[in-house]
């Protein structure tokens, strides 16, 4: 009798571990869904810079709260679970931006600049870890 109440005392356990581990996969899958959904929704589109400056705000925003580490030349390092990137294809200069040179000479003065100008997200990748969006690429659009 003894046995069999340890023997289901254990088996209920296990369960109840399964069972966590499972609603915390569902909870973290979810919530990068949510996140996805706020930076998918650029993806293939044309937006204006207004937008853009938007977006590069939120994303650092993003690896603040998330405590993304910077590397030596200021960019937010790659933390393989919830950091972000995004570069920005300038065809005034042919050059690529990062969103840390914008923010950092101000979202502002980009905006003054390029609030009409188009851009269009070419390219996105994503965390394996956790499935959450990494990187974004943005090119100008030819006028």
């Amino acid at each position: 009798m003894k046995k069999i109440v340890i023997f289901l005392v254990i088996v209920v356990i296990i369960v109840a571990m399964v069972g966590y581990m499972y609603l915390n996969y569902k909870a973290t899958y979810h919530e990068a869904q949510i996140k996805n959904a706020q930076y998918e929704s650029y993806k293939g589109k044309e937006i204006f810079g207004t937008d853009l400056a938007t977006l590069i705000n939120k994303a650092v925003d993003d690896n603040v709260k998330n405590d993304i580490e910077k590397e030596t030349s200021g960019l937010y390092k790659n933390n393989g679970t919830d950091s972000i990137r995004i570069e920005i294809l300038f065809t005034d200069d042919n050059k690529v931006h990062t969103m840390e040179e914008i923010y950092n000479s101000g979202t502002d003065t980009f905006m003054q600049y390029y609030n009409q100008i188009r851009f269009i997200c070419t390219n996105m990748e994503y965390h394996t870890k956790t499935g959450r969006v990494s990187y974004m690429y943005f090119e100008q659009v030819a006028s």
